[in-house]
């Protein structure tokens, strides 16, 4: 039965925890996310220019995406404080959208993963996008925010679709 999947963050009782991680393995761990900003083709056009009313769009989206996965522990009840030993959020143009295309990469040595991290920080780039742009496109959609890719730890590597 211990190999069935079950929920790590509830006890035998149902009530919500925090995993203890103690016993676990230190190993080298990243995650990878993405997610997207879709928008008015004009809008794309606006933040590629650098001439948005607030400033450096996607600069500011990174900077925010990167403090976002140092303070996720901060965000998410459950999750371990973690220390990082790497935060990289890249964000691309994509006309076929239209809108952009956040991807985050995160990595650390320790005893939990840092999916949340990477998670985080695509969700909080996405939001900075769409706040700095709103006043000319309230229409903005964030979706497809996702896990693709994760390794270390007892479960090993795993790849979305």
């Amino acid at each position: 039965m211990a190999d069935e999947p079950h929920l790590t963050h509830l006890d035998a009782t149902g009530a919500a925890n925090m995993v203890d991680v103690a016993d676990k393995a230190v190993t080298d761990r990243v995650a990878v996310a993405e997610g997207a900003v879709r928008m008015q083709a004009a809008t794309l056009d606006l933040i590629l220019s650098g001439n948005a009313k607030k400033g450096d769009v996607i600069g500011t989206a990174r900077l925010a995406g990167i403090m976002a996965a140092k303070r996720t522990h901060e965000l998410i009840p459950l999750c371990h404080a973690l220390l990082l030993s790497k935060v990289a959020v890249e964000i691309e143009p994509d006309s076929a959208l239209p809108g952009l295309i956040v991807r985050a990469t995160v990595r650390t040595s320790g005893q939990t993963g840092v999916e949340m991290e990477a998670l985080t920080a695509v969700s909080v780039a996405c939001l900075t996008v769409y706040d700095m742009a709103k006043a000319v496109d309230r229409g903005m959609r964030i979706e497809a925010v996702r896990l693709l890719e994760k390794s270390g730890g007892r479960s090993g590597h795993w790849q979305g679709e």
